[in-house]
């Protein structure tokens, strides 16, 4: 959806960006600890307002995950 700004279940074109809020107590990011440290990604969500189907996106940060988890 992010892409092509159209849903892939049901073609609706009516999307909503929710970014994400790292701050935010629980917020939808990647949390990654090091010793007493934690950093977290922010991952956006893409919502369609037409069926409601969701896809997740990490917009930045992708080096950090992959230098973290491999």
């Amino acid at each position: 959806m992010k892409n092509t700004r159209c849903c892939p279940k049901c073609g609706s074109t009516h999307l909503l960006r929710i970014p994400d809020d790292a701050h935010r107590y629980l917020a939808n990011s990647i949390p990654m600890t090091t010793g007493a440290w934690v950093k977290r990604v922010p991952v956006t969500r893409y919502v369609c307002t037409g069926c409601g189907y969701v896809e997740n996106w990490v917009e930045g940060g992708m080096e950090a995950l992959k230098r973290h988890f491999q």
